[in-house]
């Protein structure tokens, strides 16, 4: 993982099942979009998230693209139904080719 890069999700612990729960993610990254420069006039290079995904139990719940103007540290909230118990999976996908992960286990109440 790269220096600095942390991603954050909160889940419940528990639902009941077919109950709509709502997901919080951010993951601390600086977001340069490419277009800025530097004290002594360099074009800083391009690095951002360009994709966050998130699964349950294989499924998708979110696909989402992103583009040079997305902010620092982006931030996502969303819901998704909870079915039956299980994991969701969450993933970034970094300009640089990194990619990082964490995942969040849910039981049915």
């Amino acid at each position: 993982m790269a220096s600095g890069v942390k991603p954050r999700v909160k889940v419940p612990k528990s639902a009941a099942a077919g109950e709509a729960v709502t997901i919080k993610t951010l993951i601390s990254h600086d977001m340069e979009s490419g277009q800025r420069k530097d004290k002594d006039g360099n074009v800083i290079p391009r690095s951002i998230i360009n994709r966050f995904t998130c699964e349950f139990n294989g499924q998708s719940v979110i696909d989402i693209k992103m583009e040079p103007a997305i902010s620092t540290n982006p931030y996502f909230e969303f819901n998704a139904t909870v079915p039956e118990a299980g994991e969701f999976a969450f993933t970034w996908y970094d300009d640089d080719g990194s990619v990082y992960n964490d995942n969040k286990p849910i039981t049915i109440a």
